[in-house]
């Protein structure tokens, strides 16, 4: 989610594609390598849409931004759409990748497996604390923020990774971006602001259990027969108890004064 002072049309600078057909190439993506490393030659757009969540019309719509149409009978060839769709993300070339702030969740992002085969190369780990200098994660020895612009230089890096703490997170963002980072990947639980030019995605899991909590809680009143939205052990007579009364207001009428109408209630004992 692109967020701070960037504001931008809602299609991708890429040949036109919209930003929210982007959005689903890597679940298109992600579908089409499982069915290849099942050896499946071709695949109907009816069956590539179920395993990626979306219905057909969407899927074939998609496709058309990237000039594949499938075959009329036959399907789309798995293997060039796995081709021509990581060739659109740019996932045919290597990206270099910095993460600052190895804490639990950086460390935890430094030893995930899926970067390389991707196509991201984590080619720095830093952190502000003198004491993780030097030390290894996931192979990789962590190193100081101060060397935070020659790192992004020396290895030619456009995508940076904050895993930082909030109050962190906004003073790590403009050096990476006065550095030359124009992609910004924030896992911390703040809004960046940023200059027209950088993308921000955000991934906030605080807000993505909030939200699971949200439809758990609907699951569970529709499980006791309340309506969706009550709480549950909420009953119907919450919708016919009669409102209290309001107490008895009784309006002194005085002379009007600079900024009064002159009609004052004044709240008297019912």
């Amino acid at each position: 989610m692109a967020t701070g002072r960037n504001h931008r049309p809602a299609t991708s600078r890429s040949r036109g594609i919209p930003e929210a057909t982007v959005a689903r190439l890597p679940l298109y993506l992600r579908a089409l390598t499982a069915l290849s490393e099942r050896s499946v030659p071709t695949v109907s757009s009816e069956e590539l849409a179920s395993a990626a969540g979306v219905n057909s019309a969407k899927l074939r719509k998609d496709f058309s931004y990237l000039g594949s149409y499938g075959t009329r009978g036959v399907g789309y060839d798995v293997e060039y759409l796995v081709y021509q769709i990581s060739r659109e993300l740019g996932l045919t070339q290597d990206w270099p990748v910095v993460i600052v702030g190895i804490g639990n969740l950086g460390a935890a992002l430094a030893n995930y497996g899926g970067f390389a085969s991707r196509g991201f190369r984590v080619a720095a780990l830093i952190d502000a604390d003198p004491g993780l200098a030097g030390k290894p994660v996931a192979g990789i020895p962590v190193q100081h923020t101060d060397e935070l612009e020659k790192i992004i230089s020396d290895n030619g890096v456009s995508i940076g990774v904050i895993a930082t703490p909030a109050g962190a997170a906004q003073q790590v963002c403009d050096r990476l971006v006065a550095a030359g980072i124009t992609s910004i990947l924030n896992f911390a639980p703040t809004v960046l602001s940023v200059p027209e030019g950088v993308d921000v995605r955000k991934v906030d899991l605080s807000i993505e259990l909030q939200i699971l909590a949200f439809h758990e809680q609907r699951k569970a009143g529709e499980e006791l027969g309340a309506p969706p939205g009550r709480r549950p052990g909420e009953g119907p007579e919450a919708d016919t108890a009669p409102p209290a009364a309001p107490p008895a207001v009784a309006v002194t009428k005085r002379p009007p004064e600079s900024g009064t109408d002159g009609d004052l209630p004044a709240v008297m004992p019912a």
